[in-house]
C-alpha cells in the first residue's frame, strides 16, 4: 500500500488547524505549574498571569513546563488572571515562530 498523494500529512493538518490570537487573546508561554488547575505564564504582551486551566481541557491536554498556549486574560484583573484557550503543539509553535506571531519568546 503506497501513500495517497492526495492525502495531507500530520502536519499539515496540525498547521491547517492553528487557531491565531484573536482580540483578547494573547500568547504566553509556560514558566510553571502552580497546583491544582492553575499555571504562571509569561505572555507576549509583558504580562506574567496565573492562568487557570478550564474543566474542558484539564484531563484531555496535558501542559508542561516550556508549552506554548493562549492566553484569555480575564475581565476584570487582566494583567494578572487568564483562561488558558488553547495549547499549541511543537509544530505549530514553530510555524507561529516562522510567521512572526511570536516575538521574543523563548519556547522550549
Amino acid at each position: 500500500m503506497g501513500k495517497d498523494k492526495n492525502q495531507p500529512t500530520q502536519e499539515e493538518i496540525e498547521i491547517s488547524r492553528i487557531r491565531v490570537p484573536r482580540q483578547n487573546e494573547v500568547l504566553a508561554v509556560v514558566e510553571s505549574m502552580v497546583g491544582g488547575d492553575r499555571l504562571r505564564a509569561k505572555c507576549d504582551d509583558g504580562n506574567e498571569r496565573i492562568c487557570r486551566i478550564p474543566g474542558k481541557m484539564r484531563k484531555r491536554i496535558w501542559i508542561r513546563t516550556g508549552d506554548l498556549i493562549l492566553v484569555e486574560p480575564w475581565v476584570v484583573q487582566s494583567n494578572e488572571r487568564g483562561d488558558v484557550a488553547f495549547k499549541y503543539t511543537s509544530t505549530q509553535a514553530n510555524w507561529l515562530r516562522r510567521k512572526g506571531y511570536v516575538k521574543g519568546m523563548i519556547i522550549e
